[in-house]
């Protein structure tokens, strides 16, 4: 019939919409996806490699450890976990000792590192034109050349019988009584030898963030507190380090955090008896086949680092909405 338009029975509402949600999609795609694409990255990387591991870890560390592959189980009635390997932590001084050790250690090279790599931070800020690179160039240096090479040359360095301990005897000779001096400093297995490798292995973590932060500071600043009459020392003091902060703060953490779990340093110059808290794990896992132990003591020790950190954070980020 003439002027009538025939039903179209075959469209569905789906089908009408879609050409827009295609359009929609390549309109993400060309506009936004690499943006959402790059912010979603280090969160999957995060959630990938710290959330995930970290789950598994809190999981066996609150299982039982048994002869079986692999060397752990749940419990069959409710709740299925037990806290036993958190109770042994306090109840076994084997860990406590450990962990003292850890934080002993970690904290004096910290300390160390700070006292060291902040005049070397302040000069390299302070260098201009090519002396800068050259300076920056020495202190990444170490980087080129394996961890564990570098390690293996201390020890070759703190032996009895090396130029390094025959120069420092009697140095050492002069500040002990007559009857009670030393043929050869007995530097290696003990914590002076710990604490000597890690300072020099992590002294790059404290300098280059200490430099990223003192090159931004303006020493204009200084020539105005000197020219109202301030002295050098007065200028350090009230103006240099309460503005270097931020880099104290980061490289203390980039020195601290690493140097607690530190594994591969005490293994090799510490002392057996007396381990780090990062040795004590390895041999959980490794010897004793305790992964349940094992867990428990790194997640303790997670917490032991991380907790502060969070509780400094709060506090910095409510002092800053104060002064807002």
């Amino acid at each position: 019939m003439a002027g009538v338009l025939p039903l179209n029975t075959g469209t569905r509402p789906k089908d009408l919409e879609l050409p827009g949600a295609r359009a929609g999609f390549r309109s993400w795609l060309e506009r936004e996806a690499w943006r959402d694409i790059i912010i979603a990255t280090p969160y999957v990387w995060l959630i990938l490699f710290f959330v995930v591991p970290f789950i598994i870890i809190l999981a066996m560390s609150l299982a039982e450890s048994v002869i079986a592959q692999p060397p752990f189980k749940f419990g069959d009635v409710w709740p299925y976990v037990t806290w036993d390997n958190f109770a042994r932590l306090f109840n076994d001084s084997v860990y406590f000792r450990g962990y003292l050790t850890s934080l002993y250690n970690a904290i004096i090279a910290t300390v160390l590192c700070l006292f060291l790599g902040y005049p070397m931070a302040l000069g390299i800020a302070r260098a201009k034109g090519v002396m800068r690179n050259v300076l920056l160039l020495l202190v990444i240096l170490p980087f080129w050349t394996s961890f564990l090479l570098r390690v293996y040359a201390w020890i070759g360095l703190m032996g009895s019988n090396s130029w390094f301990n025959k120069l420092l005897t009697p140095v050492v000779n002069l500040f002990l009584p007559a009857g009670s001096h030393f043929n050869s400093i007995p530097m290696m297995n003990t914590n002076f030898a710990v604490i000597l490798v890690v300072v020099y292995s992590y002294l790059p973590f404290m300098i280059l963030p200490l430099f990223a932060n003192l090159e931004k500071l303006d020493f204009t600043l200084n020539e105005a507190a000197m020219d109202l009459g301030s002295k050098p020392h007065q200028v350090f003091r009230d103006i240099t380090l309460p503005l270097s902060m931020p880099g104290i703060i980061a490289g203390a953490l980039l020195v601290f955090i690493p140097a607690t779990g530190e594994l591969v340093i005490p293994s090799l110059v510490g002392n057996a008896s007396d381990p780090m808290i990062g040795r004590v794990i390895n041999d959980e896992f490794s010897l004793n086949r305790n992964w349940p132990m094992a867990s428990a003591i790194a997640v303790a020790l997670l917490l032991l680092l991380v907790i502060p950190i969070m509780i400094y954070n709060r506090i910095q980020s409510k002092s800053a909405q104060r002064v807002k």
